[in-house]
């Protein structure tokens, strides 16, 4: 064998060789995004197109050395060394990289990365013995180009595999349900509020019952099939389901499963307008829930939202509706609402009855909650005593308008779980309502708005106008919608809107403006998908 043969091979070997972890660490990056896109192809599909994640620089400098090594003037000596620094210099970059919301290595998940990485290594070893080493260093590296079709292929390979096990569980839990006939079950729904909710629920049942929920997130067909198969006992009295959706259809695919006697549907609103096109949409879908209870049913709806509101109820199962806004033609509301840094006061009236509570929790939207899940309490007749217990030792719901203070004299409002037209507009009014120092607020702005995501944005700069006095605008998602919002309220004093790149740039700042006595309001704060 040549010398130059021997430079040939190992040259090429060099570049197969630092492939290997570059295209483990490019399809886990691909399927931490897939996953967090809800494993959608249509989803992750128009994510990738609208983040420019299809062009990125890492995808260039693969098509780069794609490319590079199939010039014929270059020789393959040269090339082949490039495009492996190309790998390992992108490999140490993915390496280093910190996301807010991880790859989760679930069952589906290995499976998922198993078949692409496989599916990869056949292309590379066919086009070796088809081609020979250069052609399989060029297939190597248009896999890394192209390593989202490769998880889509693996994806499309995986779909009857998928579909068995998903049914398996169904099944599986759909029989442990039916084993347990005296189960009261509770479907929650909503564009927004249904967690808090939940969880609002879930303790003050626990008063009396022996109360399961569906835990964090879990608002899925197989979330729930999951809570089901795991944590659902012989001896549990209610269990509490949230329902998530982000396309018609969903509400009624868990509900097909649970078969809920009871129902809260907490808001209709502008959520997911990307997925759900329009507010008919979205009505229609959270409505599944309402459509799905037997005669003898019982359902609780918030009056607050005009899509509730107008939609007739007269034919289904037994209806209360209430509302914190504007309770005309409702059946439960609050009054005599008063927040202070510590909680809120305010009166329950109902039908023939009127409730005074404290507790920890502020926000309008709080409220609200606490009506829905304290008329379902009183339904299931857990006494009164029991639920102002409840209500008053409430604990927070991390990143869903909490309040916090810290041994610095700070007020912190969160609410970064996420953001959306109604939710932003309350966690402003608290922020509002806010004296002794300055008023502060730290957002990227709302996202999957659809068409209107300018129009809302833009909205929602100007109600940051009227109720804080320093902004500190994050990101590039909406940074101009929200900056022009802003700047259209001449009250609003240029010098105290700030912009930043990211959260950590946005701390920092925020260290040199905060005093004791200041209150800071974090709505939101975006997912690794709209970075």
């Amino acid at each position: 064998m040549s010398t130059t043969t021997t430079v040939y091979i190992v040259a090429g070997l060099t570049a197969l060789f630092f492939w290997i972890p570059a295209i483990f660490m490019t399809l886990k990056r691909d399927l931490m995004m897939f996953q967090q896109n809800s494993y959608r192809p249509e989803r992750y599909s128009r994510w990738a197109s609208q983040n420019g994640e299809s062009t990125s620089i890492t995808r260039c400098f693969y098509l780069f050395a794609t490319f590079f090594m199939l010039v014929p003037m270059i020789p393959f000596v040269i090339s082949a060394p490039v495009a492996a620094i190309i790998a390992i210099w992108f490999t140490l970059t993915l390496l280093k990289a910190r996301y807010k919301k991880p790859l989760v290595f679930t069952p589906r998940a290995r499976r998922l990365m198993g078949v692409s990485l496989s599916i990869a290594v056949i292309i590379v070893a066919l086009t070796w013995w088809l081609t020979g080493l250069r052609g399989a260093c060029v297939a190597a590296y248009a896999t890394l180009f192209m390593s989202q079709l490769v998880l889509l292929c693996g994806y499309s390979v995986l779909i009857p595999v998928e579909k068995s096990i998903n049914q398996k569980y169904q099944d599986e839990a759909a029989s442990i349900l039916r084993s347990m006939p005296d189960l009261k079950i509770i479907g929650i729904t909503g564009s927004y509020g249904k967690t808090s909710t939940k969880h609002y629920l879930q303790r003050i049942l626990s008063e009396k019952y022996e109360t399961l929920m569906t835990p964090g997130s879990f608002n899925t067909t197989l979330g729930v099939v999951r809570t089901v198969r795991e944590y659902l006992k012989p001896y549990t009295e209610v269990f509490i389901v949230e329902m998530g959706a982000k396309q018609p259809g969903d509400i009624k695919e868990i509900c097909d499963l649970v078969h809920p006697q009871a129902a809260i549907i907490t808001a209709v609103g502008e959520q997911h307008l990307e997925t759900f096109k329009t507010i008919e949409n979205v009505q229609r879908t959270k409505f599944e829930l309402f459509d799905s209870l037997p005669n003898d049913g019982f359902a609780v709806i918030n009056n607050d939202f005009a899509m509730i509101a107008s939609h007739p109820t007269q034919n289904g199962p037994e209806t209360i509706r209430y509302a914190v806004s504007d309770a005309k033609g409702c059946d439960v509301t609050a009054t005599d609402i008063e927040y202070d840094r510590h909680g809120t006061n305010f009166t329950y009236v109902g039908k023939d009855i009127e409730i005074k509570f404290r507790t920890p929790l502020v926000g309008q939207c709080n409220i609200s909650n606490l009506l829905a899940a304290i008329t379902v309490a009183l339904h299931l007749d857990v006494p009164v005593e029991k639920i102002k217990y409840a209500v008053e030792n409430m604990e927070q719901v991390e990143h869903r308008l909490n309040m916090k203070h810290t041994p610095g004299g700070l007020t912190i409002i969160d609410d970064a779980f996420n953001s959306n037209p109604d939710g932003s507009r309350m966690a402003l009014d608290v922020l509002a309502r806010m004296n002794g120092g300055k008023r502060i607020i730290i957002t990227p702005g709302m996202i999957e708005l659809g068409s209107r995501q300018e129009e809302l944005n833009n909205m929602f700069g100007q109600r940051i106008a009227k109720s804080a006095d320093v902004a500190i605008i994050v990101g590039h998602y909406n940074r101009d919608a929200i900056t022009d919002g802003i700047r259209s309220a001449e009250s609003f004093d240029e010098e105290n809107l700030h912009i930043v790149d990211s959260f950590t740039e946005a701390q920092r700042l925020l260290v040199t403006i905060a005093r004791p006595g200041d209150t800071v309001l974090y709505e939101n704060d975006l997912p690794d998908t709209f970075k």
